[in-house]
């Protein structure tokens, strides 16, 4: 039993250099399987996914007209303000989602079925995108001020959305993430046109994203683009199929292996 008198280890002297022992555990991808994904796109068919399909075209529209995004345009500069800002988003909708589901089940004292823990680890995985990007470049006092003004209008907006249509939320997100797998495709092909717009093909990958993604020693970021790629495809297809099922329904992605759903 522990001895209250026994005075605590100070925090830092368990920790591993990049923290990563608090986060949640990321599989290591096949590299056949990061090479291949390429775009794909889920027909809506319910009201709530056409709702979605919309609101997620006119955003992108919205942003890309008022951020300069254009396929013959880009520089490393504005791919790194635009992937810091996106995953600054994208964190958002799964600590969201999971907190709602967290209290229903604490507030009507039934079991949530396993879909918290899939929520939260697509917050974590999301978080740590932009973490790894921070890696390369600090944004300013004004881009700070832009994440905070974006955080808050769409944190409330979706926290609202989820209370009442979680099935539109997940749909949302699912072509957001859709949207994204787009936006890395064009990094990556950047990266290899070899016209200098996106230098990473031999650029050392950050070692947070090595530990993180279990790349190998060597990694370049356009390993890390290929791995951010393959979560976004998977947050996809998560968040499309979430979006069909009822709200009482098991998680279809939980562990088989014996973890519970609580």
């Amino acid at each position: 039993m522990w001895d209250p008198n026994t005075p605590m280890p100070h925090p830092s002297a368990s920790l591993s250099p990049h923290g990563l022992e608090y986060s949640f555990e990321q599989q290591a991808y096949p590299s056949d399987y990061v090479n291949n994904i390429a775009p794909r796109h889920t027909p809506p068919q319910a009201l709530h996914e056409k709702a979605a399909f919309y609101a997620v075209q006119i955003t992108r529209t919205l942003f890309d007209k008022a951020t300069g995004y254009g396929p013959h345009c880009m520089t490393e500069d504005k791919w790194l303000q635009r992937m810091i800002f996106l995953e600054t988003v994208a964190g958002v909708p799964g600590i969201v989602g999971g907190m709602v589901r967290h209290l229903r089940s604490l507030r009507l004292m039934v079991r949530d079925r396993g879909w918290i823990h899939t929520l939260l680890e697509e917050a974590e995985n999301e978080r740590m995108h932009l973490l790894t990007f921070m890696r390369i470049r600090k944004p300013s006092g004004l881009f700070r001020m832009n994440v905070l003004l974006a955080q808050g209008l769409f944190c409330n907006l979706y926290f609202m959305f989820y209370l009442f249509a979680p099935k539109y939320c997940h749909a949302f997100v699912g072509y957001l993430e859709e949207e994204a797998v787009k936006t890395y495709t064009h990094a990556l092909e950047d990266i290899d046109s070899g016209t200098g717009r996106l230098p990473w093909a031999t650029k050392a990958a950050p070692e947070i994203a090595k530990h993180y993604w279990r790349l190998r020693d060597d990694a370049t970021m356009r390993d890390v683009i290929l791995a951010v790629r393959a979560d976004e495809a998977c947050h996809s297809h998560v968040n499309h199929t979430l979006s069909k099922l009822p709200h009482e329904a098991s998680n279809p992605f939980t562990n088989k292996g014996g973890g519970s759903q609580a």
